[in-house]
């Protein structure tokens, strides 16, 4: 089954210096009915404005996975992590028994644009960890490109839950299918462009499809898609 969740239907919010579309059920947006998709608590797609941020905040029993689009953005947390994220780079951090951290535009005049995911861990009472990589930008072409994983390797973020984030970007009039086992789910994000899956649901930017019961997925463009394929339990 593929069910489409169109840009338009996201929740809206604007405080100003933060623009967020939520996908799930997170802050002032509650809906018992889309709380999760699997363990995928959360998808924000955010624009944060320069020089402002979420300050030093909590978070406990949650994977968090943030890939910047464009801008940067700053994090330190109270392990002692920092670091300055730009695209191509993708930030993991298991918050595990507790950890804060702050998230930050550093930039005096350039916007950020970025996704936040939060899993929930298929490991309670872990140690709180960072994790910051570069990915080949030049692998994206007609290709899954996995970024992050349970099955992790040095280019890779290693995530504490039996799934992989794949990013792609298919050029005019290319496909691509991807395979999976029976009985796992498949969450589906379009960044940029337009798709169509399994030749009949065609998406549009910032679109989305939750795809269960489905061991192959076809996913072709006429105009050029960048999209994000993550693989669920």
């Amino acid at each position: 089954m593929i069910h489409v969740f169109p840009a338009e239907s996201r929740f809206s919010t604007d405080h100003g210096w933060l623009q967020s579309k939520f996908s799930f059920s997170f802050a002032e947006y509650y809906d018992p009915n889309n709380m999760n998709f699997g363990p995928m608590r959360v998808l924000n797609d955010d624009i944060i404005q320069p020089q402002t941020g979420f300050g030093a905040h909590p978070h406990r029993e949650m994977e968090i996975v943030t890939v910047v689009l464009k801008g940067q953005l700053k994090h330190s947390d109270s392990e002692g992590n920092t670091g300055i994220l730009k695209p191509g780079e993708v930030q993991r951090m298991t918050a595990g028994t507790g950890i804060i951290h702050s998230e930050t535009n550093p930039s005096d005049t350039e916007e950020l644009h970025l996704l936040q995911m939060w899993f929930e861990p298929n490991v309670r009472r872990l140690p709180p960890s960072y994790e910051q990589i570069a990915y080949d930008q030049t692998l994206l072409k007609n290709n899954w490109l996995p970024i992050v994983s349970n099955r992790s390797d040095q280019k890779v973020a290693h995530i504490h839950q039996d799934m992989t984030i794949y990013l792609s970007e298919l050029e005019d009039g290319k496909s691509i299918t991807f395979s999976q086992e029976k009985n796992r789910k498949i969450f589906l994000f379009v960044i940029e462009g337009e798709l169509v899956l399994n030749q009949e649901h065609r998406l549009k930017r910032r679109d989305s499809a939750r795809i269960t019961d489905i061991t192959n997925l076809d996913v072709q463009t006429d105009t050029g898609s960048f999209f994000m394929l993550i693989d669920l339990p």
